[in-house]
């Protein structure tokens, strides 16, 4: 029987991902990516153990470590001033390892793809390769791209994110939803942040209708990745422009009055735009005839619990599991099989991620002593998310078995 031919569309981290577990398999498969190079300028990615866990399996362990920062804690504080508010121990006395069995990582995307891409055997991504279209034939499924040949493949997988084009195939357009919610980000020197505290660990601060995440980023953490999430606008402006023009006057605005550690670090962005948080709606279906979806295009979430490129690398190594062990002669079994892995683990993580935002975005006169008492038991409430292994979630009953 002849290799089965697997396309992937999207060359970010989901799709890197399925391409490694797939080789891994030794399985043979081509990565489309629409842009001319693999570089993100400006974007950081945190990397908790539900993905370094696999991606110690590819033999990317080394490079994430010279590449990346490892928290020394994971620290909550108010919006006002420094005192903390919780905190748990992340690098300090190996205690993030210990307890979910791999590591955490503040690394840049761009260096990521380069570690991931390094691990891929042979020339098996296809840059400048923007999908138009998809259409099943008796030969198989055909991918058509602008100014490109066609492909004919017997799978294809969509990790081609939030707008993919493979979910228009899957499930139609109108998926995608707007948050109410925005963000600004940057990446700022940490020597140029004299006024923060402990700026090798990863923290939130909280305040009304808005938060700010940080994690220092590379090697030796010299530099700080900042996430600044507010409510609003009501209304996006422009749902086919995800980003949109803002000064710094709007950066700062949304945090007067804050510590001066905040309003020091989002003083000093140079990236000028307000992002626009998106998700995607619960889909009936996953996949369709010889497509299916993976990552963002299936389950965009909110990143309050930094895992929409985690659970990009669970649905890729699960799909190759299933690939490998099944093939590819009942496409409807085994991409049925995948979903309802994948679903439910998904969904519970997109849902508490929304009600996450409520929680960090709380007013003065909230109920401020038991969001505390919450996160000092941050292992008992959200343990569950980063001590998965794909390994042990390949049966239904058992990724079944989650904290909702």
């Amino acid at each position: 029987m002849s290799e089965p031919r697997i396309a992937i569309i999207g060359a970010g981290i989901g799709g890197l991902a399925c391409a490694l577990a797939l080789q891994h398999r030794g399985l043979a498969v081509t990565v489309f990516e629409q842009a001319d190079a693999l570089t993100e300028i400006g974007a950081a990615i945190a990397l908790s153990a539900n993905g370094t866990r696999e991606l110690a399996r590819f033999g990317c362990l080394p490079g994430l470590e010279a590449a990346s920062c490892e928290p020394s804690e994971l620290i909550w504080r108010g919006w006002k001033d420094q005192a903390r508010i919780a905190a748990h121990p992340v690098r300090k006395d190996n205690a993030y390892r210990t307890a979910y069995g791999a590591a955490y990582f503040g690394i840049h995307r761009a260096d990521l793809q380069k570690v991931m891409r390094g691990q891929l055997k042979g020339d098996v991504v296809r840059l400048k390769h923007r999908l138009t279209g998809v259409k099943e034939t008796t030969q198989g499924i055909r991918l058509d791209f602008a100014g490109q040949d066609s492909v004919i493949a017997d799978i294809v997988i969509g990790a081609d994110g939030i707008k993919s084009k493979v979910r228009d195939h899957v499930a139609g357009e109108g998926a995608i939803r707007y948050s109410g919610t925005s963000a600004f980000r940057g990446i700022v020197p940490a020597k140029d942040l004299p006024n923060l505290p402990d700026p090798q660990a990863i923290q939130f601060w909280m305040g009304p209708d808005a938060h700010m995440l940080h994690y220092a980023i590379g090697p030796d953490g010299g530099d700080v990745n900042y996430f600044a999430v507010t409510e609003g606008p009501n209304d996006w402006p422009d749902m086919s422009k995800w980003v949109v023009e803002a000064t710094r006057d709007d950066h700062l605005s949304a945090f007067e009055g804050w510590d001066v550690a905040i309003t020091e670090m989002v003083g000093q962005s140079n990236m000028f735009a307000r992002w626009g948080l998106f998700t995607t709606k619960p889909l009936r279906n996953w996949h369709k005839g010889r497509a299916v979806l993976i990552g963002d295009g299936a389950h965009a979430m909110l990143p309050h619990h930094g895992q929409g490129a985690n659970t990009s690398i669970e649905d890729a190594v699960t799909l190759a599991e299933l690939i490998s062990q099944d093939g590819l002669s009942d496409m409807e079994a085994l991409l049925t099989r995948f979903s309802r892995l994948r679903r439910l683990r998904t969904t519970a993580i997109q849902k508490s991620a929304t009600v996450t935002n409520d929680v960090l975005h709380l007013h003065d006169d909230a109920d401020l002593e038991a969001r505390a008492r919450r996160l000092e038991n941050f292992p008992q409430e959200f343990g569950w998310i980063h001590g998965f292994d794909v390994k042990n979630g390949l049966d239904i009953k058992t990724a079944g078995r989650l904290r909702l």
